[in-house]
C-alpha cells in the first residue's frame, strides 16, 4: 500500500503495520473519514476523486463534473466538490453526493475506480443549470471523448421522468464537440442566437506553405472566420509571433478572420460578424 503518493484508507494502513495512529496524526491529513494522504501530497482532481471513492468504502460512482474531468474533460474548476452516487444523509465537507440508481452499463471502471460512462455523464450535465452552461459542459466532455449525442437520446429515453429533459434536448441541439474552451461555447451561442446560421467548429485550413491550421469556427462557403482570442495569445510573446504569420497566411487564402478579445462587446462582436458576411455575400 503507497501511503506518501497517493490517498488511503487510515484504518487498514494501521492494520496491515504499515503506519502507526500518532503518524497519521503527525504526517498525514485526514481528506475524508478515515481517508488520508500525506501533508506533502497537492491532491488533483483524480486523487481527490480516489478518496472520495475510498470513503464510501470502494461502492460509490464518480459522477458529474468531476466524472468529466477524469474522462479529459478541460475547463473542470478542481476547487468543486467531488460528485460521487452514494446514499449517505451525512456526507463530508468537500463532497456531493446523489442517491438514486444506475444501471450497469452507465457505469465502468476507470482510475482505478467506478465513473459514470461518458454518455452517462452527458445525460447528467446537461440537464444542470443555464442552458449556456450546460452547453459548455457537454462541449467539454464532447471534446475530450467524443460521445455520441443519440446514446444520450437513448438514455434520456430510458429515464422519462427525469428532472431536466428538456434543458437536455435543448442542449444536445446546441452541442458541438469542436469548442476547444467554455469561451468558444459562448461565442458560438451569441452568433446562433443573433440569428446567424449555425457555424462550422474547428475548420481545417492549410496554407501555401503547407501548415495545417484550424480555425475555430466561421463559414467555409463564405470564407469567414470567427476566433475568440484568450490571453494566452497576448501574455506568450512565442504564441504571438505564430499567430501574425497565421494572420497573413489566411488573409492570402481569401480569408476574413474576426477575432475576438473578452473586453469585446456582445454586440459589436455580432455587428462585426455580420459585416463579415454581408462583404462576401454582396
Amino acid at each position: 500500500m503507497d501511503v506518501y503518493g497517493v490517498p488511503f484508507v487510515g484504518s487498514e494502513a494501521v492494520d496491515a503495520g504499515i503506519v502507526r495512529k500518532h503518524q497519521l496524526r503527525r504526517d498525514f491529513i485526514c481528506v475524508f473519514p478515515d481517508v488520508y494522504a500525506h501533508r506533502t501530497l497537492t491532491l488533483c482532481v483524480r486523487q481527490r476523486a480516489m478518496a472520495a471513492w475510498l470513503w464510501s468504502h470502494r461502492q460509490g460512482v464518480v459522477a458529474g463534473l468531476t466524472a468529466s474531468a477524469l474522462h479529459g474533460a478541460a475547463w473542470v474548476d478542481e476547487g468543486l466538490p467531488v460528485e460521487l452516487v452514494w446514499a449517505n444523509a451525512r456526507r463530508p465537507s468537500g463532497l456531493r453526493t446523489y442517491d438514486f440508481r444506475l444501471a450497469s452499463d452507465e457505469f465502468a471502471d476507470s482510475h482505478g475506480m467506478r465513473v459514470t460512462t461518458p454518455v452517462r455523464t452527458a445525460f447528467d450535465l446537461g440537464r444542470r443549470g443555464r442552458l449556456g452552461d450546460a452547453v459548455a459542459r457537454l462541449d467539454a466532455l464532447g471534446h475530450a471523448t467524443g460521445f455520441a449525442v443519440e446514446d444520450v437520446v437513448v438514455l434520456a429515453a430510458r429515464h422519462r421522468g427525469a428532472r431536466g429533459l428538456r434543458r437536455l434536448a435543448a442542449a444536445l441541439e446546441l452541442h458541438d464537440r469542436g469548442a476547444a474552451s467554455p469561451r468558444e461555447t459562448w461565442l458560438r451561442l451569441v452568433l446562433i442566437r443573433a440569428g446567424l446560421p449555425p457555424p462550422r467548429t474547428q475548420i481545417p485550413v492549410r496554407s501555401a506553405s503547407g501548415l495545417q491550421y484550424y480555425l475555430d469556427m466561421g463559414w467555409d462557403d463564405l470564407k469567414v472566420a470567427v476566433e475568440y482570442d484568450g490571453d494566452q495569445h497576448r501574455a506568450n510573446r512565442r504564441q504571438f509571433v505564430k499567430d501574425v504569420r497565421r494572420l497573413e497566411e489566411l488573409r492570402e487564402l481569401g480569408w476574413i478572420v474576426v477575432r475576438v478579445l473578452a473586453e469585446n462587446a456582445t454586440q459589436d462582436t455580432i455587428e462585426r460578424v455580420r459585416r463579415a458576411r454581408d462583404s462576401r455575400l454582396r
